[in-house]
């Protein structure tokens, strides 16, 4: 047997874990051919265990138990495949592949401009993958059209860190920093199913009768905080931004501020105090549901000064307001003097796999690798050193998912399209104009190792290393750079994405190197982000091997940055920002008359577009078909059984489910689960109305109508 250590493939917590697996040197591949000497053969077992961490402590979740399942998957790809004439796929070789892509990618750019090729990639993949993807767009391609799917899970959480804070980490501290807690407001996450391995950190604070989980559900996070642990609010969907509003006004009228703390090392609070004036504690129950007494209760709390820490998740970043809603949450923890103090502070818990190092390194469309912005003249200079161009080839900055998802197949845009590490015609919003979009190219071209269902629109499908099969980094939640390893090799004729680019990137005749290594690609990222704000410059494989807490920034000749804020912000004068936000009416606006307002989010055993879990017979069997969440009365109201098959219909399309009838959600409120495909797809009823700042679509509030659905039909 061969084993690595390794961390599970799911989500930011990114758990630890050991893989072992057949290592015969004779051992034959699943094509028949011989495996690398010593290495593992590719049709092999994988078995999983779990492995001693800070994150995890050796525990994981039904995902990451049942992981390796996915690495011999008979629905695996294994070859290229092209679409014929006929319409149907086709293996083909990867000459055959890549030549007809370098083709197409250059009469387009020839006839149509540079733009008219378009990128979109994922928060899963590896930080090597994600620099290399962003290098080769900007470079091979010279396109500004690149954005992933990280724009729908942390861009507003981004845009509020950065502005407050001059810098985007999740979690500024060590997740172990919340075992200690007394309180921590928990304001949007159901981490008790999507990261359930995290609530070993909340274990204390529970005891101590302080989680406090806001909520329209009452989820599983919410049900944990029953017989004494703490208390669960519930306001109306999309009210979180009145709820904090409320908070702040609370701990200032009451004289809990951190008077202190503010004068020393914020800027703006004099603006954020008369903001928060008109939201008195009855004006937020009569807008957000939640009782006087429970609002004054939580301010209290949270001014109790003894290891206090505010958490946000995507229920409160999913919106238009989202920048906003999370700059509240930011506001209030400033004005109780929590951020840069050991044992407090705020955070928001990245969602996907690589969702922090995914979104520091060049896949978002303004963006070079150290996070650093594409306009800036210094940062365009130090990035085209490193990679040996003219700065001035570079484009500038493209436009946000939404945005690029909306040029596609439109006159004067985007022609062409190469997606990787995403499945947009489940996870996007609007569904179904996108999947109109995605015919309308004149190529589409996925990198995936299961036929999603994206994949099954395009016209060359590539077949791509799952995590197992491949070295790397990954940024877990918490800032921190963890490597991935190898424990067998990928089946049939699957290539890595570092290889693929360096061949089109050939093909094109692109300058620049294109190494195809990890370890090599790292340490050009490595290089490209000295002196940014994601600094990795210190870091390597080789150092990373070693074991040590690598938490970015870490320049060269440092250790790292386990806890942001001690003595400075980012910001020139090292002082955060107290920024005021206010309401403002939408589109959006909650349901009225006899619609519900829907909002969507994960299940335990499910993951994102379920690409992997739906393959997993054990997941799939648990969770097989969307259900959705509605109150009993509302229920009888519409005449609608537990069980019962329903029509949910919005301003944009209609989606089908089951009726799973529960106390659990607000009479005024459904939910429905976005892993599903189809009919089931949550994301056809969801619009395509974004945050004016982070590009982030509104995916927790939409108007919709509910009707049980005949047996005629």
């Amino acid at each position: 047997m061969t084993a690595a250590a390794t961390h599970c493939p799911y989500c930011a917590l990114q758990c630890a874990m050991t893989l072992r697996a057949d290592a015969s040197p004779s051992a034959e591949a699943g094509d028949g051919t011989p495996t690398k000497a010593g290495g593992a053969r590719a049709g092999g077992p994988v078995t999983v265990e779990g492995r001693d961490f800070p994150t995890n402590r050796g525990g994981l979740c039904k995902k990451g138990w049942t992981s390796a399942e996915l690495l011999t998957s008979p629905e695996r790809l294994t070859r290229p495949l092209v679409r014929r004439p006929t319409g149907e796929f086709a293996e083909a070789s990867w000459d055959e592949a890549l030549d007809l892509i370098a083709s197409a990618l250059r009469d387009s750019r020839q006839r149509f401009g540079a733009d008219s090729v378009g990128v979109f990639g994922g928060g899963g993949l590896t930080n090597e993958k994600a620099y290399q993807l962003g290098k080769f767009a900007r470079v091979a391609l010279g396109t500004s059209r690149i954005d992933y799917n990280g724009r729908f899970c942390m861009s507003s959480a981004a845009a509020a860190g950065n502005r407050a804070f001059g810098i985007d980490r999740g979690l500024p501290f060590p997740v172990e920093d919340l075992d200690d807690a007394d309180t921590v407001l928990l304001i949007g996450s159901n981490v008790a199913e999507t990261m359930p391995p995290f609530l070993g950190h909340l274990s204390g604070v529970r005891s101590r009768g302080g989680l406090i989980v806001v909520d329209p559900r009452r989820s599983a996070t919410a049900r944990l905080t029953e017989d004494g642990a703490g208390w669960h609010l519930q306001p109306t969907p999309g009210s979180d931004l009145v709820l904090l509003l409320g908070l702040t006004h609370l701990v200032l009228a009451e004289g809990l501020a951190d008077l202190d703390y503010l004068v020393e090392r914020t800027e703006g609070f004099d603006e954020v105090r008369r903001s928060v004036g008109a939201w008195w504690p009855e004006r937020v129950q009569a807008r957000t549901g939640v009782p006087v007494a429970r609002l004054r209760e939580t301010a209290r709390r949270l001014a109790s000064g003894r290891g206090v820490f505010v958490l946000t998740g995507r229920g409160v970043e999913q919106h238009v307001d989202g920048t906003d809603t999370a700059t509240a949450a930011i506001n209030l923890a400033l004005v109780l003097g929590l951020p840069g103090r050991r044992g407090s502070g705020y955070g928001t818990l990245t969602g996907q796999g690589n969702g922090q190092g995914g979104r520091e390194h060049g896949q978002k469309a303004d963006q070079l690798p150290g996070y650093r912005k594409i306009t800036d003249p210094a940062a365009r200079a130090a990035v085209a050193d490193v990679w040996g161009v003219d700065p001035g080839t570079l484009p500038g900055p493209g436009v946000p998912a939404v945005e690029l998802l909306g040029e596609l197949g439109q006159p004067g845009k985007v022609r062409c399209l190469l997606v990787h590490g995403s499945n947009p015609v489940v996870s996007a919003p609007d569904a179904g104009a996108v999947r109109a979009n995605l015919a309308a190219l004149d190529l589409l071209v996925v990198a995936d190792f299961f036929l999603s269902e994206t994949a099954r629109l395009a016209d060359v499908v590539l077949p791509v290393p799952q995590w197992a099969e491949e070295e790397g980094t990954m940024t877990s939640l918490e800032g921190r750079v963890l490597r991935r390893r190898k424990v067998r090799d990928a089946p049939g004729d699957v290539r890595s994405e570092l290889w693929i680019w360096a061949e089109l990137a050939r093909r094109l005749d692109a300058p620049s190197e294109w190494p195809t290594e990890p370890a090599a690609v790292f340490a050009e990222l490595a290089r490209a982000s000295a002196g940014g704000p994601a600094d990795y410059s210190g870091l390597s494989h080789e150092l990373l091997d070693t074991g040590i807490a690598a938490h970015w920034p870490f320049p060269a000749g440092s250790a790292g940055t386990p806890r942001l804020f001690l003595e400075r912000f980012a910001h020139p004068d090292g002082r955060a920002r107290l920024v005021p936000v206010t309401p403002t009416a939408t589109e959006s606006s909650p349901a009225r008359g006899s619609a519900l307002t829907l909002i969507t989010g994960r299940y335990l055993e499910q993951y994102q577009s379920g690409t992997q879990t739906r393959r997993v017979a054990e997941l799939d069997g648990a969770k097989p078909e969307a259900r959705l969440q509605i109150h009993p009365a509302t229920a009888a109201r519409l005449g609608i059984a537990d069980g019962a098959a329903v029509r949910v219909t919005s301003a944009r399309g209609i989606a089908r489910a089951r009726a799973d009838v529960t106390s659990g959600i607000r009479l005024d409120t459904v939910f429905l689960p976005f892993h599903y495909a189809g009919e089931q797809c949550a994301n056809l009823l969801t619009e395509g109305a974004v945050d004016p700042i982070s590009g982030m679509p509104e995916f927790k509030r939409t108007a919709v109508t509910v009707e049980a659905i005949g047996a005629d039909q």
